[in-house]
């Protein structure tokens, strides 16, 4: 029994140090990845489409293509037929999103009109703003999920394109999900974010 209850309160320990260690050394660098300070901070196209979220993520990366070679990747994502998430698409597919991703520009799907929807699993995404090539948001038809992308020149020829995530978590099961979504969703949007800028400076490089 002494044995039993020295184990719980290892494990107890343990868990809870692991915790507070996420919380204060890696959370916001998982939440906040690839994107700087002033970026993290900023308001961006579509914060006001949700008020008061319960959380945020903010990432980044710098593409060598201008933003109208990166726009395109953005119109057209989602399920099949659409362009998929550009990530990993066996891992979208296990949770039976029906993502494939292309490597070529659906001419069908590179003119988004407000109102348009797309699916992610049991999330109906709503499109609530179009700026070509500028910015673009998705809202869940829930309410409590944005999901808005800002791109912009940085004067060098070179984009920044910033993915941001705001969200409402209602109820306790959706607060304990977040604990593992997080950097799960790391994982995801990193390598999404880097297939987009293959994929951009290679249309752009065609471009001439």
């Amino acid at each position: 029994m002494r044995t039993t209850l020295a184990v719980l309160r290892g494990v107890t320990v343990f868990g809870i140090g692991a915790a507070v260690s996420y919380r204060v050394f890696l959370r916001q660098r998982i939440r906040t990845w690839g994107a700087t300070p002033d970026e993290a901070a900023a308001g961006l196209p579509g914060d006001d489409l949700l008020d008061d979220p319960d959380g945020q993520t903010t990432r980044a990366i710098t593409i060598d293509a201008p933003p109208s070679a990166v726009f395109p990747w953005l119109a057209q994502m989602g399920p099949e037929p659409r362009g998929g998430a550009y990530t990993y698409d066996w891992i979208e597919n296990l949770l039976r999103l029906n993502m494939h991703s292309v490597d070529l520009v659906l001419d069908e799907y590179q003119h988004p009109r407000l109102g348009e929807t797309i699916e992610f699993g049991s999330n109906r995404m709503i499109l609530q703003l179009v700026d070509p090539p500028h910015a673009i948001a998705w809202r869940s038809a829930d309410g409590n999920w944005l999901w808005a992308f800002t791109i912009s020149d940085d004067g060098a020829g070179r984009t920044r394109l910033i993915s941001r995530n705001r969200y409402r978590l209602p109820r306790l099961i959706d607060r304990l999900g977040m604990i593992p979504m997080e950097p799960g969703s790391l994982v995801m949007e990193d390598k999404m974010l880097r297939e987009i800028g293959k994929r951009a400076e290679k249309l752009a490089r065609a471009a001439g």
